[in-house]
Parts: structure tokens; sequence; C-alpha cells
């Protein structure tokens, strides 16, 4: 096999495929860019009913995760909130599009805070802190929200397919003041940002197939990411559950909030990663039950199942390996 291998990091090489579809997203870009805010907002609805509706997109994965997440509701209520998820989902990448526009002082405009006392707080520690979250709401916003206010913060992201596209979304990023940390350098990078009394996020409610821990989640154990809980624990940093909810009514404003959680230590590691990854993962179905439609119901959630009870000739332990810790997912 011929061919210059590509090094860890090293942004792999734009197809024409790659090509095309940026010029696509620049054009896109451009347009929401160049309408009112309430414009674009609508606009970014439609499309999103449009993928919904009429080209029916991933609904029914859509459906049977609200099925399985709320089993004692009406086909009605499953149908409606499908399609407020699909409007959610446009409006919120319209919003993340027009990122080239804004400005710090136009996140704090957009953005209210709370449990910002109990973060200042945390890091007078001297520790730093981790803001964990899930796909709910914007979670780019939620990022954004802490740099606007002139807190470091640097989120573990998992690349783009599309180095173009990625490189772009990069570069808005930074202009926000958001620092990135791709997931293979987590392990140094995290230690790096806390020791210096900044912030990670951690987008963490993606399935973590056979590496994650299983927790319940809406009542169904799901497996998820041990990464949060491992860097809390190994680091002795302050967690925060932390949310960007659009809030409801004209313009396009959020709700960024975050309460740390207790980080349990009674010198059995994995039991203290399952308490504190549990306690993660009840926060953020505490908030999604607030807004249903606002959650990422296009992944499969409880894709992995759990394990079989282990047996008299099994203890059920598994060996911890440093490649388990690393969750993936977007920014927080």
């Amino acid at each position: 096999m011929s061919g210059r291998t590509r090094k860890k990091g090293e942004a792999k090489r734009p197809t024409l495929a790659h090509r095309a579809e940026y010029v696509m997203a620049r054009a896109l870009e451009s347009l929401v860019s160049t309408l009112p805010e309430g414009a674009a907002d609508r606009l970014g609805a439609g499309v999103g009913g449009l993928v919904g509706g009429p080209l029916g997109i991933r609904r029914s994965t859509v459906e049977a995760n609200l099925r399985l997440a709320y089993p004692d509701t009406s086909d009605e209520w499953i149908r409606e909130t499908s399609r407020a998820a699909y409007r959610h989902l446009g409006r919120e990448a319209t919003a993340i599009l027009r990122l080239s526009r804004l400005d710090p002082e136009a996140i704090v405009a957009r953005t209210e805070p709370h449990g910002w006392d109990e973060l200042h707080a945390a890091l007078d520690e001297g520790n730093g802190a981790i803001l964990v979250t899930g796909h709910y709401g914007n979670w780019e916003i939620a990022a954004a929200t802490v740099a606007s206010r002139g807190l470091p913060i640097a989120a573990i992201v998992k690349r783009m397919g599309n180095p173009l596209v990625d490189a772009r979304l990069e570069e808005l990023r930074q202009r926000l003041g958001v620092e990135t940390i791709e997931t293979g350098d987590a392990p140094r990078q995290v230690p790096r940002v806390l020791r210096a009394g900044g912030v990670v996020g951690i987008v963490a409610d993606q399935d973590a197939r056979r590496t994650g821990v299983f927790v319940p989640f809406f009542g169904r154990p799901a497996s998820t990411h041990r990464g949060p809980a491992l860097f809390a624990l190994r680091l002795d940093a302050p967690v925060f559950a932390c949310t960007a909810r659009r809030k409801p009514g004209p313009g396009v404003r959020y709700v960024v909030s975050g309460h740390r959680v207790p980080v349990r230590r009674t010198g059995d590691l994995e039991a203290d990663v399952t308490h504190l990854t549990r306690e993660l993962a009840a926060a953020l179905e505490a908030d999604v039950r607030g807004a249903p439609e606002q959650y990422f119901w296009f992944h499969r959630r409880w894709k992995t199942a759990p394990p079989p009870e282990p047996t008299d000739a099994q203890d059920g332990t598994r060996e911890e390996r440093d490649g388990t810790i690393l969750p993936t997912g977007d920014l927080a």
C-alpha cells in the first residue's frame, strides 16, 4: 500500500467531495449571516421541519428514542415532539452558522448564566473546573458563554470528517475565545488546562459502546463515557453539570445553567466513577425533561446493550485502559 501515513493530529487532505461540501456550507453560512436574526431563525426551523417531515431523515430513530424515554406518552405526543426536535435542530444549526457575525459582547447579550458564583468559587480552589454537558439546547453556545465572560475554556472535541468544514468551525470557536482539545490529546492537555486554573468542557452523552459505564438514562441503562468522572477523580477537579437551553418566545436567547456535582471518593475508583457518571446523567436527564424537544434524539443513545450479569466464575471486573477514559462528541 503506497502513500504517506498521516501523523496523529495532522489534518487529512481534503477530497473533491470535501471541497464541494465546504463551498455549499460557506454559501449557506453567508446566506443566514446576511438575513436578520429572526428571519434566519425561521429559515432554520423551516429547513428542520422539512428534514423531519416530507424527507423523514432519521425520523424512525427519533421516534423510537422518544418512545424508549417516554413510554407512557401518546403517539401524538411522540410525533409532535419529534417535529419540534427537528425544528429546534434547524434553528440551532442556523445559530451556529451565524457565529461568524458574533463577538463575545453579542454572546453576553444572548445568554443568561445561572450558577456563575458557584463556578467562580470552585475555580478559587485552584484546580480548575470540568463542565459536563450533553447534546441539548446549544452546546456551542455553552462554551462561548464561559469564554465571553473572561474565563479560559478548552473543549474536548472529535474532529469532523470534512477537514475544511472542521477548520472553519475551529476558526469560529477561536474567534469567540474557545480553545479545543482533540480527544486523543485529552490525557495530556486536560491536566495542563486544569493546573492553569482553566475550565474544560466535555460533551459526554453519546453511546460509549463497550468502553463505557452503564448508568440509567431515562430509566434505561446507557453506555456512558467515563472520561469526565475519571478526570475529576484523578485530578481533584470540581465538576459541574451544565446546559445551554434556548428560551421560549421571540429572539435567540439562552439560559446557561450549571451546578456543582459532589465528587465521592471511597477508595474504590471504579465505584466512584460509576457513581459520579450516574449523577451527571441524572442531571442531564432532569434538564432534558424540562424541554425534551431540545435534545438530540437523532443519536441512538441506547445502542449498546449492557453486558450479562457475571456468573460465579466471573467477578465482572475489567482492566482499566487509558483508551477508555476519553469522551467522544462535540463541543461543551
